[in-house]
């Protein structure tokens, strides 16, 4: 196993340990907040699963870039990637729509579109690599990683550091709850178009049979 593969499965196991951890603590007592200013708190289970959320994130590009630059590339860093990026998202998408601590959960109907989009997107890609057909990511479907990847913390900090000018605006036009409709947004139209321009893929699919 090669540097991007390890930092890949470090990601993998980052992710099962930050699951673990939360569900963990939803069995014990909340801990005090910790205060940044009137409105401005943040609970200290959140501060730890946003830490090692963005510390898990930072390794989406190094491997990447790690298995480029070293000549590095293998089928099995190709497969783990995408699993690691699906883990890391739609894991904490579903789980911060299930949280007990309802004014940090995300519309469920954003991460229901978001979980949805990644299955029919994923279906249509390993289809396509059946038939060894690479489908290359839209810009929209970048965008909607990086605003997912920005929206996500910015929930488990309460919204934090826009709250310190957006905590009486209406909950539904706050800057965090806008970069979560702008994620939903991104995912649906990346996968309107990848669905659109690859419909041939199930097309010849259908004639094989």
């Amino acid at each position: 196993m090669n540097l991007p593969t390890k930092i890949t499965t470090a990601r993998i196991i980052l992710v099962v340990g930050l699951l673990a951890f939360l569900l963990v603590c939803d069995f014990l007592p909340d801990f005090q907040p910790l205060s940044f200013g009137p409105g401005n708190s943040i609970n200290l289970v959140y501060l730890i699963a946003a830490i090692v959320f963005i510390l898990a994130a930072s390794t989406d590009a190094l491997d990447g870039y790690l298995a480029r630059k070293l000549h590095q590339v293998t089928d099995l860093g190709k497969f783990l990637d995408p699993v690691a990026d699906k883990l890391l998202v739609d894991s904490m998408l579903i789980y911060l729509a299930l949280s007990r601590w309802g004014n940090l959960s995300l519309p469920l109907f954003c991460v229901v579109v978001m979980i949805v989009r990644d299955l029919v997107v994923d279906a249509l890609r390993f289809v396509a690599a059946s038939k060894g057909i690479v489908l290359a990511a839209n810009l929209f479907g970048k965008l909607k990683t990086i605003f997912q990847m920005i929206a996500i913390p910015v929930v488990l900090l309460n919204g934090f550091p826009f709250s310190f000018f957006d905590l009486d605006w209406n909950p539904y036009l706050r800057l965090g709850t806008i970069l979560i409709y702008l994620a939903t947004l991104m995912s649906l139209l990346s996968g309107i178009i990848y669905v659109a321009k690859n419909l041939s893929v199930f097309r010849e699919e259908k004639k094989e049979k």
